[in-house]
This record gives structure tokens, sequence and C-alpha cells, in this order.
């Protein structure tokens, strides 16, 4: 017995040969409703099934499911040919082929489907031959930030910042290495057995990350960090708590007096997002410079030019990195230069351009803090392959960077900005910092887990505020909590 005629014969459907085949039969008339009859009958012989049994039907009825979507597949494949990948072919017009021969193809099917069934199936077929098959629905979910594949059958999401399991899986490695290898192509990208990982992003400029065999040893892995269709904006980082109005204030004060800022924090505390917000101070006055491993920045000004590193070909030639763009940023006139992460000896460059008259510069560096952040960027510089004495790469740090804004995510999921940090200088050999706000963990937790603290002044007034009066710059006292000093 074939596996849709097993899976007939559990939904208590006769199978639609020439002799029984049904008046009312769903799959050819999918318009039709099913009769009372069939409907009690199947309702019955349900109920009558022990769990076990109940248990098989279920596993029966997904795996002819799944079959018969492969089948569909391949067909449709075979139909459309290389239509599906001509991208010359308008989108509208393109998903209009896809499902009329997708409707024929599942009509020359002798399996009875249901129209939910019908639905479900022209949906997933649709999505993994143009879109990005069962994990596209994620995609799609605004309350879906990270969709995180680590196999073809075992699928995480993130919302609001805590992971769960879903249900959703690929049929096979290869179906998951198809959906991989669209994304990174898009792109201009590749991804095979000599070069098996790759950056890459979405047109919505969502961040992915793919790794297959032999470096991936379960199968290939996709991970991809969603960015909103909308830019989140100072006020939105407001009002979900990542920011004080106070501290927005002050922000908005530095970027305008041009002072350059280092964004730190751990994987996916929402560095970039933070930089987005820094950016947007930015006056449409200025020409600004952005540069990046893969494009994900959303700057909202006129005057700006988008720079992307390159990897190497497949002769492993043609690379250009993050370090040559910053260099050849330095003769386009840039009035800001934004760096996306420094990760590399690109930071010695990004020095030594904040240090020659690019002020307002902004980037981001992975660290757990802002003392970490410094000894980082002293890591970094040594990375470029340059013998300086560690002395050297201190004062360009303490020279270049004015301020050290640290991002974390705490563990109800929320992210805050947990430290506003003065770069004052050098005392000795060791940079000197100064807290301007910090974030109040003594407050402790509710009984939902959420932190009830809030970021808070130290009440310590920095000294690149004497250039906010220099500039014309108005900032009120209060930001600093000199209000409740004197009202103490």
């Amino acid at each position: 017995m074939s596996l849709a005629d097993r899976y007939q014969q559990l939904r208590g459907v006769p199978g639609p040969t020439e002799a029984n085949k049904p008046d009312d039969d769903v799959f050819a008339a999918p318009n039709a409703p099913a009769t009372l009859g069939r409907i009690l009958e199947a309702k019955t012989a349900a109920e009558a099934q022990p769990a076990a049994e109940l248990q098989q039907t279920a596993t029966v009825a997904s795996e002819a499911l799944n079959a018969l979507k492969e089948r569909a597949s391949v067909a449709l494949f075979e139909r459309l040919g290389s239509r599906i990948t001509d991208s010359s072919v308008d989108e509208a017009e393109l998903h209009q082929s896809v499902k009329e021969e997708l409707k024929a193809v599942v009509e020359e099917e002798q399996i009875p489907l249901s129209a939910a069934e019908r639905q479900r199936l022209i949906r997933d077929i649709t999505d993994d031959v143009l879109g990005h098959g069962p994990i596209q629905r994620y995609l799609d979910d605004p309350t879906v930030t990270e969709v995180m594949v680590n196999r073809f059958d075992q699928i995480y999401v993130e919302r609001q910042g805590r992971l769960q399991l879903t249900d959703a899986k690929f049929t096979s490695d290869e179906a998951l290495r198809r959906v991989i290898e669209r994304i990174v192509s898009n792109v201009g990208r590749r991804i095979d057995e000599s070069s098996p990982l790759v950056d890459a992003r979405l047109s919505d400029g969502s961040r992915v990350n793919a790794i297959i065999p032999p470096l991936a040893v379960n199968g290939p892995a996709l991970t991809i960090r969603k960015f909103g269709r909308d830019p989140l904006t100072v006020h939105d980082l407001v009002t979900m708590g990542s920011l004080s109005p106070e501290m927005a204030e002050l922000l908005q004060a530095c970027v305008q007096a041009r002072l350059n800022i280092i964004v730190s924090g751990g994987t996916g505390t929402g560095k970039t997002t933070l930089l987005n917000v820094l950016s947007s101070f930015i006056p449409s006055t200025d020409r600004i410079v952005t540069i990046e491993d893969a494009v994900e920045l959303q700057l909202q000004q006129d005057h700006v030019v988008r720079l992307e590193s390159r990897p190497p070909n497949i002769e492993g030639k043609g690379e250009i990195s993050i370090r040559d763009l910053v260099r050849n940023s330095l003769r386009m006139r840039p009035d800001r230069i934004v760096v996306g992460e420094v990760r590399g000896g690109e930071s010695l460059d990004m020095l030594q351009a904040m240090n020659t008259g690019h002020d307002g510069s902004i980037s981001t560096v992975h660290a757990n803090s802002p003392r970490d952040a410094v000894a980082r960027l002293e890591t970094l510089v040594l990375m470029a392959g340059m013998d300086l004495p560690l002395r050297a790469i201190r004062e360009q740090v303490a020279s270049a960077v004015n301020l050290i804004v640290h991002i974390t995510r705490l563990r109800d999921g929320s992210r805050r900005v947990t430290h506003i940090t003065e770069v004052q200088g050098m005392e000795g050999d060791v940079v000197t910092l100064q807290d301007a706000f910090v974030f109040d963990y003594a407050a402790g937790v509710d009984g939902n887990g959420r932190f009830l603290g809030r970021t808070i002044p130290t009440g310590v007034r920095p000294r690149f505020t004497d250039r906010f009066a220099e500039l014309g710059i108005p900032i009120s006292p209060a930001v600093f909590g000199a209000a409740a000093m004197r009202g103490r």
C-alpha cells in the first residue's frame, strides 16, 4: 500500500478510483463542501481511534503531505524551468505564473485535500520556490527578531529577547541548502565546499550568516537577524526603556558637537540599531561615508555614500577589505565616517582618521564593558601588523575616542544602554574613563523577572560639555543629575 493510499485510509476517505470517485470529492471540486455524512463518518472514526493510532494518523498525514509537496515542487520546476531564476521576469508576473502552474500540478495529483490542506500546500510550495521555505512566515512576522536554523529539522526564533523552538522544518538538507544558495546568490556571494561560510543580507537589510558542511557537522546552518522595515527612532528606544530622555538629549548633543563615539556591546545587543539612531542626529548638510561588511545601516540623510567590502572570488583574488575602504574613504572628502563594526586592523586606520580632522565619526565594537572596549581597540590595532608600543596605541585611543556608549542585553531579554562613558585621557600608562550614566542593578527584578532598574546619571558632568557651550549647543543641567544633587 502506498503512503498516499495509507493516508486516505487513515483519514476515512476512499481513494479516487474510476469506480468509486465521489461527486463531492474535495480535490476534484475544491469549492464544493464535503457531505454531512462524510464529515460525521470521519469525526466518528477519529473519536474511536486510540491515542497511538491518532498519533500514527498524524504522522502518516504529515509524511503524505510532505511527499506530495516534494512531488509538486519538482513538477513545478519542470514546468517553469529557468523562468523561476530569471531576474528579468517581473516579480508579480512570476508569482502569478507560479500560482497558476501550481494549481495545475496539484490538480493532477490523486489525493483528496481539504480546503485548509490545499491552501497550506500551495503556500508552502510558493514559499519554497519564491521565498525562504518554512522560515518565510517568521521573516514576515514583525514580532520575530531572529531566525536560527540549527539543522533542517530544528528551527528556533527569538521573540522579545527569548528563544523559542518552532514546529517548522525543512524537508531535507538539500531543501535548506537551496534556500541558502538563493539568498547568497542574490547579493553576488557564493557558498560551496571551497567557501563553506558566508555573510550576506536580504533585500530588507536583514543580516544572514550561513555555514555548510564540512564545517557544519550536523548539516547546513542558517542564522538571520531581522531588521525592521521601519528603522527605530530615538523616541522608540525611549518608549521601550532602552534609553532615558536625558540620555537621548546628551547623545544628540554629542553627535551634533562632532564627538567621536564608539558603541560597544555583545552579540545581538542592538549595536547597529543604536548606531542607526545616533546617525539620525547627524545634520543633513554633512557628507557621510558608511563602511560595512554587509550593508545594514539605514541612514535617513540624503548625502550618504555607502561602501561594502567584497570577499575574494573563487580564485582567491579580488578581496576588498574594510581596511581598504576606510583608507579610500579618507580621499572622498567625508564630514563623517561611520564604520559598521571594527574587528581587525581597520581600527588603526579609523583611529588615525579620528585624529586627523574627521571628527564626529561613529563605529561599533564587540566588548562586555566600556573598559573592555578600550582593551579590545588596543588588541585590534595590534592586528594591523604595525609594531607599535602599547603606550602609543593607548594614546591614539585616548586622543581619538571621546565617548563610549555601552548597550547590554539583560537576562529578561530587554536591551538597555547601561553605560555612557567619557574617555578623559591618559594617566600614566592607563586610559582614564568616567561614567556619566550607569545602570542601576540594585533595584532588582519584578515578579515576571523584568529588571526594575534604569540607567541613572552619576552626577559627574563630562569635560566635553565645555565644547557644547563653545558651539552653542544647549543642554539641560538636569541631564547629569545636577538638579538632584542640589536637592540633597
